[in-house]
């Protein structure tokens, strides 16, 4: 792991690696395997493979406030519903979703302790909200399927501001010559091998990713939590206009 200074000795991200571990990697493995067939299987429109981050299709599931919500609730995932409820089961995944939270509470306790704590308040006041995962103080979760996902420069504004992203790399590709994070505001091209988990504040810091060459296969799984859940909570439950 290596952590990312800013010029005062602060981290303000990190890379992670992966635990050196070969049940850890037979996990990433079962992840990939199985984002692999769900995306081949899920036939996704033409429409859904082009947005502002990229030109591949994305699958979101956890909890979301905006756009008129009056209480934070569950993503309506509509047709995909049940391919995300997949994903969250299988145990590849929870097994990275764990390592990234455990990775987040080491580099950075304070904040993970102000996630818990704005977890345990919301499902105070509304006990039938769930995480994606339970091993995890993330509020949502995003599936990027294809076969060579990369994405576009851009940030995450819609993130809490000084939160952290967890982003997970997955396929089978050469590291040193595709699918490496760039990071624009820090002047950094990283490499991310398969397995790999990068912790970053996605909402300020611009980044993208290189394609992998052809005939190689790169997908990701992030986790993130909307900055608007975090503002109504510590507003007391209601919305900043309230």
């Amino acid at each position: 792991p290596r952590p990312i200074l800013d010029r005062n000795g602060r981290i303000v991200a990190v890379l992670a690696s992966q635990p050196d571990n070969p049940n850890y990697r037979a996990a990433a493995d079962a992840a990939f395997a199985a984002m692999r067939r769900a995306g081949d299987a899920a036939r996704f429109p033409a429409e859904m493979k082009k947005h502002r981050r990229g030109l591949f299709a994305a699958v979101n599931v956890g909890l979301s406030y905006g756009k008129g919500q009056s209480t934070p609730g569950w993503l309506d995932g509509k047709d995909y519903r049940e391919l995300a409820e997949e994903m969250l089961a299988n145990i590849g995944i929870q097994r990275m979703a764990g390592f990234a939270d455990a990775a987040f509470a080491i580099w950075a306790p304070r904040l993970h302790v102000y996630y818990k704590e704005c977890d345990r308040k919301l499902r105070t006041r509304h006990p039938l909200l769930r995480r994606p995962f339970v091993g995890s103080v993330y509020f949502c979760a995003a599936f990027n399927f294809g076969r060579n996902v990369w994405t576009f420069k851009y940030r995450d504004v819609l993130n809490l501001a000084f939160g952290w992203c967890a982003i997970q790399a997955l396929g089978r590709y050469d590291a040193t010559l595709g699918g490496h994070l760039v990071l624009w505001d820090l002047e950094l091209v990283v490499e991310f091998p398969h397995g790999a988990l990068i912790l970053l504040p996605s909402a300020t810091v611009a980044h993208s990713n290189v394609p992998v060459r052809e005939g190689e296969e790169w997908v990701s799984f992030t986790q993130f939590s909307a900055g608007g859940i975090f503002r109504y909570v510590d507003n007391g439950f209601q919305t900043v206009a309230e």
